[in-house]
C-alpha cells in the first residue's frame, strides 16, 4: 500500500490509482478494499470522528498530564486495556474515545452556546464547525467532502474500518 494513500485523506479516485499504481493487479482482497474506501468516503460526518467524545456526545476534556502517562509503557495503545495498573479510569475513557476518532490531528478552537468549531492543529486553516444539538457538520455531509482540504490524517481506527494494516 502507498505511504500516501495509507495515512492521509485522498480521493476514491486518487485512492484506486495510487494502489494499482503499486499492486498493478485486482484480487477479492483488493476490490474489498476498495469497497470499504467507498464505504467509509460516504460516512456522514459528526464531531466523534475528530475530537474524543463520550457517549452522548459531549466533548471530553483533555485529563491532567495526559501526555505524559499515556507515553507510560503500560498505556500505550498496544497495550492490554484489560490488564490491572494504577491508571485512573478518566485516563481509560479518554483514551478509548481518543481511539475512536477517526481523523488526527484536531483541536478545539470554539466551543459556544449552539455551535462546536474545530481545527487541524498542524493546519489551522483546516476548520469545522459543528452544530452542538446533533453533532453533525454544518457545511460538510459526508467523509468524501473533506478531500477538499490539501492535509487530512486519518487514524489507527479509519485504517482499520478500510482494512488497511499498517
Amino acid at each position: 500500500m502507498p505511504n500516501n494513500a495509507s495515512c492521509k485523506l485522498i480521493s476514491m479516485t486518487a485512492f484506486v490509482i495510487d494502489y494499482y499504481s503499486n499492486e498493478g493487479y485486482a484480487d477479492l482482497q483488493t476490490l474489498n478494499l476498495m469497497v470499504n474506501y467507498a464505504q467509509f468516503l460516504k460516512k456522514n460526518v459528526f464531531l466523534g470522528m475528530f475530537i474524543p467524545v463520550n457517549s452522548e456526545g459531549e466533548i471530553l476534556k483533555v485529563p491532567k498530564n495526559y501526555s505524559s502517562w499515556k507515553s507510560l509503557a503500560h498505556n500505550k495503545e498496544d497495550a492490554d486495556e484489560n490488564k490491572e495498573n494504577a491508571s485512573f479510569e478518566e485516563y481509560k475513557i479518554y483514551k478509548k474515545a481518543e481511539n475512536n476518532c477517526l481523523f488526527k490531528g484536531f483541536e478545539i478552537a470554539y466551543n459556544g452556546y449552539s455551535v462546536i468549531r474545530i481545527i487541524a492543529s498542524y493546519d489551522h486553516s483546516i476548520e469545522l464547525s459543528f452544530n452542538k444539538n446533533n453533532l453533525k457538520c454544518q457545511t460538510i455531509n459526508d467523509v468524501e467532502a473533506l478531500t477538499v482540504f490539501e492535509e487530512i490524517y486519518l487514524s489507527k481506527a479509519a485504517l482499520k474500518a478500510i482494512g488497511i494494516k499498517k
